[in-house]
């Protein structure tokens, strides 16, 4: 099973070219499996694994108090190593042809209130005349005006900005690029930024944009910390982090009549699935607004 785990794990790296973070979480969830089939069974091939022993494996994380969201994202990787283990005849069959995923309630994305946002960036917070007022500035807009990833913000680089065409190329998941339009004010920030940095920071690294006060990258631990600050000074919303940041650009695009499919490459997913979820929080919108403006509301 181990040695099945780890060529599956070997697809993805390296012929998928899948994100470390996508990698770990298929490797925790097989490695679960593995364990379980160590502890209970002694071990066993994996094809001779039973509709009813991944059942029993399941049952065993739902006891454990796991999410079904959680669960779900487990039985997806063991459908996805099956599906592999077919394609290179390693196995016949799959047990999971047989197993139902629970179903997950839907819960929609948090996500910052326009008036919040321009109270952030435009109105009542201040930001300091200094490198790291700067910087946190910058990747609040960068976030909030192109929708990006966290990973993609520290790994941005200059010369990923096209200010003739007035866009931003962006490396996703699975290295896939995509290209996101900008506005002028945006622009015209991150060229001060770099203007600033070569004049302001002897020797900083000039291969990507954002940077700390000793010229190197930024660590996504520093800007999960920069945006949970800053956005606690103006929403009350639990979640306060990059990705945050991420739904509210997807909904702001959505509220003021963007096409679904627009939104969808804009964000770099790859289905539509993915991006659906942001019709809900529009919808929410309007039956807010229906209730406040109709008089038999």
């Amino acid at each position: 099973m181990e040695e099945a785990i780890q060529s599956f794990i070997d697809h993805l790296k390296f012929e998928k070219r899948y994100s470390a973070h996508t990698i770990r979480s298929y490797r925790d969830a097989l490695e679960s499996f593995s364990t379980f089939i160590k502890n209970e069974f002694g071990g066993m091939a994996m094809g001779e694994i039973s509709p009813a022993i991944v059942r029993s494996w399941l049952a065993g994380l739902k006891d454990g108090g796991l999410s079904s969201r959680s669960i779900n994202r487990k039985i997806s990787a063991l459908k996805s190593l099956y599906k592999h283990l077919i394609r290179v005849g390693e196995v016949d069959q799959s047990p999971m042809g047989a197993i139902l995923s629970p179903k997950a309630g839907k819960r929609l994305p948090a996500y910052v209130e326009q008036r919040d946002m321009a109270k952030l960036l435009f109105d009542e917070v201040e930001f300091s005349e200094d490198w790291e007022g700067w910087t946190n500035k910058l990747l609040l807009l960068i976030l909030y005006h192109t929708g990006m990833r966290l990973s993609e913000l520290v790994g941005l680089r200059e010369g990923q900005m096209d200010f003739g065409n007035r866009t931003i190329k962006v490396l996703g998941k699975g290295n896939k690029e995509r290209v996101i339009p900008a506005d002028e004010m945006l622009l015209a920030e991150i060229k001060e930024y770099q203007q600033k940095k070569r004049l302001e920071l002897e020797g900083a690294d000039t291969v990507v944009l954002l940077v700390n006060r000793k010229g190197r990258k930024l660590y996504p631990k520093y800007v999960y910390r920069v945006v949970h600050d800053y956005l606690a000074q103006v929403t009350t919303i639990d979640q306060k982090s990059p990705h945050v940041l991420r739904h509210t650009f997807a909904t702001h695009l959505m509220n003021e009549g963007a096409e679904l499919n627009s939104v969808k490459e804009l964000l770099g997913h790859s289905s539509l699935a993915a991006t659906q979820i942001y019709t809900h929080n529009s919808i929410e919108k309007l039956k807010e607004i229906y209730k406040k403006a109709h008089p038999k509301a």
